[in-house]
């Protein structure tokens, strides 16, 4: 039973191997075939004259530019979209954080004044008892939230 089974997976390995090797082989056929493409139009360009060479050179690089130019132009239009979508989100995270200061302003003043007085005695008897607090029953939950925040 081991042997059949190390039998097949050299089998399965040799196949992937073979394969591998197959499709290398034509990466290079390709290659090949465009390298004598690329010499043969090489060899052209050396015959004719100066002026057709520097010409038909201009007109490689007034291409290669051109579809750079193009590729730039794709990336800028994404750049814009990501940033407008990126300002919306800005706009809507303001607008959260202005309603949420707006909401912390409208506690009454009765009740901020009450706090400040709070905070002021316990500043005081922290002082006093060193961590000791005393307070009444009914402000726990204030003070509660003052601690927190």
């Amino acid at each position: 039973p081991v042997p059949r089974l190390l039998e097949a997976q050299l089998q399965d390995q040799r196949r992937e191997h073979e394969e591998e090797m197959e499709a290398l082989r034509n990466q290079v056929d390709l290659m090949q075939e465009e390298l004598e493409k690329q010499q043969q139009a090489f060899l052209q360009t050396l015959q004719l004259s100066p002026e057709v060479q520097v010409e038909l050179g201009l007109q490689q690089e007034i291409t290669r530019l051109t579809n750079e130019n193009l590729d730039l132009k794709e990336l800028l239009e994404k750049l814009e979209k990501n940033e407008k979508k990126l300002k919306k989100q800005l706009k809507i995270y303001m607008k959260k954080v202005q309603d949420f200061e707006a909401s912390q302003t409208a506690v009454p003043v009765e009740r901020r004044l009450h706090e400040r007085s709070m905070q002021a005695a316990v500043q005081r008897k922290e002082k006093d008892f060193q961590g000791m607090l005393e307070y009444y029953k009914e402000d726990e939950p204030l003070l509660i939230r003052n601690l927190i925040t």
